[in-house]
């Protein structure tokens, strides 16, 4: 069982303080609340490190400065005990975060016996047993770090569109039917009738938008693809603007200053994340429009003289949709996310506006990130007229009486709009640089995992 250890301290002396707000304190006294990440002994002095989840600071006690009792339980600390600690803010230009902590004082709230020790050790674990333990894995200073920077990508995201007209409108979760492909849904009993997780709250925020002119949603959504990359999760956040009387340059425009807004936003908010994980933050700074803009020709063309300098080791088949590999490469020839557009008509929704200068093609992009990151965004201009959708949806054999609702939208002022949807996760893959998306959610949900 948990051991509980009690010394005589009065941490209400002292102001209660967070870690992350330590340069406010320099040469006073604080109380933090936290837990003890590592302990090292050198003599008579102990050089505890504690975190609270802003941040991580490096305490000191000499066992003269401190009471023998409080020497004692600072020197019987375990991996994760939690902790109330006094202590005076010194200025340390040496310290990570520029300033360590004199302790004075210390009461344990809870110490983590020997016999049971915190599973998770400052030494190396595989990733399996990590992503077993994620619930635990999360209070590293790097999974931290992390989730952090997500938090300000999604609070960016949302600022951004907040403060330039937009209206927040939530679609629902339960739908009954696809957005983007019956293949990849998630099937629910809604009271003895089918229904389903939603993959996009696109078809729904359309209907917002004629009503409000521009519009977003912002919640999660499932996929039920059976694949094993690095850049699928089952379950995801998604963030998707829609605006009335927007055609696909517009659609451009907005993408780009979109994207800019949030990486921008963490460069400013988030510089210290960002060191703990390692990112090198010149890769970020010169993301700013214009983004460049590819014709799907073009990076077909691109992809197959790649095949021919020996680059990829399979030519592209024009017509298709670019897969991972294609992504990966052609994101890796730019410096800035790159704006994909026009794509063959037959490999895309079937809500995609077709380009009235060649139906063959859609007008459509995918942005994909740089460094090889692939597609983060995916958008068109929408369908506008009642009868080609309704010629769509029959030619995709869908449910017409599942899309009635959707139907009415082109019967009852239909206009054109365009809208496009980003995926949080595969976002902060590419912001901090991830090898997997795994690490881009608090806990991940993937074809073979669905624990903890």
């Amino acid at each position: 069982m948990p051991e509980e250890t009690t010394t005589a301290v009065t941490p209400e002396a002292a102001p209660v303080a967070t870690i992350a707000t330590l340069g406010q304190h320099e040469g006073q006294s604080v109380t933090l609340r936290g837990w003890l990440y590592n302990l090292r002994e050198s003599g008579k002095l102990l050089f505890p490190i504690f975190r609270d989840g802003t941040g991580t600071i490096q305490g000191v006690a000499h066992v003269k400065s401190v009471s023998p009792a409080v020497f004692e339980a600072l020197k019987g600390l375990t991996q994760e005990s939690s902790v109330i600690v006094t202590g005076k803010v010194r200025a340390d230009k040496r310290a990570p975060g520029g300033f360590e902590l004199d302790v004075e004082d210390l009461q344990v709230v809870q110490r983590v016996p020997e016999s049971d020790p915190y599973p998770i050790t400052l030494k190396e674990h595989g990733v399996d047993f990590l992503m077993e333990h994620r619930h635990l894995w999360l209070r590293s200073p790097r999974q931290s770090a992390i989730l952090r920077i997500r938090a300000e990508i999604m609070r960016s995201a949302a600022e951004y569109f907040d403060t330039n007209g937009f209206i927040r409108t939530d679609p629902p979760i339960l739908t009954p039917a696809a957005c983007e492909g019956t293949s990849t849904l998630f099937p629910v009993d809604y009271f003895g009738d089918p229904a389903y997780l939603t993959q996009s709250g696109q078809l729904y925020i359309e209907a917002t938008a004629l009503a409000l002119g521009k519009v977003y949603s912002f919640g999660p959504t499932f996929r039920a693809e059976k694949s094993k990359t690095r850049r699928h999760l089952t379950e995801f956040w998604m963030i998707e603007p829609e605006v009335a009387f927007m055609d696909l340059d517009g659609l451009l425009g907005l993408a780009e200053n979109f994207l800019s807004h949030i990486v921008q936003s963490v460069l400013k908010n988030r510089a210290p994340e960002l060191a703990v994980i390692g990112r090198d933050p010149a890769k970020l700074q010169n993301i700013c429009p214009p983004f460049p803009r590819l014709r799907y020709d073009a990076a077909a063309e691109m992809l197959n003289q790649a095949y021919k300098d020996g680059q990829l080791e399979a030519p592209f088949e024009y017509g298709n949709d670019f897969g991972s590999p294609d992504e990966t490469w052609l994101s890796n020839q730019f410096d800035k996310p790159v704006m994909v557009h026009r794509y063959p008509a037959d490999v895309k929704a079937f809500y995609m506006e077709p380009d009235p200068d060649d139906p063959r093609f859609a007008l459509c992009s995918d942005v994909l990130a740089p460094e090889g990151y692939g597609e983060i965004i995916g958008g068109s201009q929408r369908v506008s007229s009642y009868e080609l959708l309704n010629a769509r949806i029959e030619q995709h054999n869908l449910p017409k009486e599942a899309f009635q609702w959707y139907l009415d939208l082109r019967r009852y002022g239909s206009v054109p709009h365009s809208g496009f949807g980003m995926g949080i996760e595969r976002a902060v893959a590419w912001i901090c640089g991830l090898d997997h998306v795994r690490e881009t959610i608090p806990f991940a949900r993937t074809l073979h995992r669905i624990y903890p």
